[in-house]
């Protein structure tokens, strides 16, 4: 079957001769189905910027709130599966943290301290040739206190009286530590014993007031 390209174009072309001033209802087949596409394509262009766009973005947006709130919502049910377990830690942690709380002294019980320290190394018959109590570091919340201490002894009652120093009920810590041997087997140890206490409710006030102060300096 032959087909006369040359003819079917020319008779396609003819379809769109003599438009003007027709109405196209009476336009020829060819004419009316391009229009019609044409029409077509400018109504989906215009509805897709001036209606389903909008629509779309909306429902991006509706979506990521649903993965959020599923996120939280399988966040909050684990907690409270574990809500007995969590107590139960939490419980834990404050009972440690009143038991270490409890081998902190008061700054009024600090003076007390330092003369149990100086009479454990006493009662191992240790001399003492340095007790010095240097400058209290306040922390966060609690105050250091550094002690250069220097004794003489034999190594076994040095070694007693640093067994002691740990064994005390409030925490007391050796840090430094220098042996020198001296004559007839006598040791001197260099050390700085280290104690700490918790701050009274003025010094927590002023360690509040100069976090507040850190932070508005941070922001500005």
């Amino acid at each position: 079957m032959n087909i006369d390209l040359k003819q079917l174009g020319a008779d396609f072309s003819a379809q769109f001769e003599g438009l003007q001033g027709r109405h196209p209802g009476l336009w020829p087949l060819a004419p009316r189905l391009l229009c019609a596409a044409g029409v077509m394509a400018a109504v989906l262009v215009a509805g897709y910027f001036l209606y389903w766009s909008g629509q779309f973005e909306e429902h991006d947006t509706l979506a990521a709130q649903e993965e959020t709130l599923r996120t939280e919502y399988r966040s909050k049910m684990t907690q409270a599966i574990n809500l007995e377990a969590l107590e139960a830690q939490q419980q834990q942690v404050n009972r440690y943290v009143e038991r270490l709380e409890k081998q902190l002294p008061s700054k009024a019980e600090m003076a007390a301290l330092l003369s149990d320290i100086n009479q454990a190394g006493i009662g191992r018959g240790l001399q003492f040739e340095l007790f010095r109590p240097g400058q209290v570091v306040v922390r966060d919340y609690y105050a250091e206190l550094p002690i250069d201490i220097k004794v003489t002894g034999s190594y076994h009652d040095i070694g007693e009286f640093a067994a002691d120093m740990a064994k005390m009920p409030r925490i007391v810590t050796l840090n430094n530590l220098a042996l020198t041997a001296g004559k007839d087997g006598v040791l001197t140890l260099d050390a700085i014993a280290k104690t700490f206490r918790y701050l009274d409710q003025d010094e927590l006030d002023q360690q509040s007031q100069a976090r507040k102060k850190k932070k508005k300096g941070a922001k500005s």
